[in-house]
């Protein structure tokens, strides 16, 4: 159910991505990959280089507290894990 909802978002960040670039005079097709590929990240790059700094920035930095919350989670879990034996 996780992988499909995460995949969900990355096809629907990569497709508004790929309809609103050219409004911008930006690639299409670049967006829309970087955005199926790093999601939220490059939602928030997007946003930034646009003119839609605000919305771009809390997006940004909510995409990489996120990443880092799971790197330290993992961290701790892998700590955890190997310390018990």
């Amino acid at each position: 159910m996780e992988f499909s909802f995460g995949f969900i978002v990355s096809i629907a960040i990569a497709i508004y991505l790929a309809i609103d670039a050219p409004k911008h005079n930006k690639n299409p097709w670049l967006w829309g990959i970087l955005g199926f590929i790093f999601g939220p990240i490059v939602l928030g790059i997007y946003l930034i280089r646009t003119g839609r700094k605000v919305a771009g920035w809390i997006i940004f930095v909510i995409s990489v507290l996120l990443i880092i919350l799971f790197i330290i989670l993992f961290g701790i879990g892998m700590f955890f894990l190997f310390n018990s034996m």
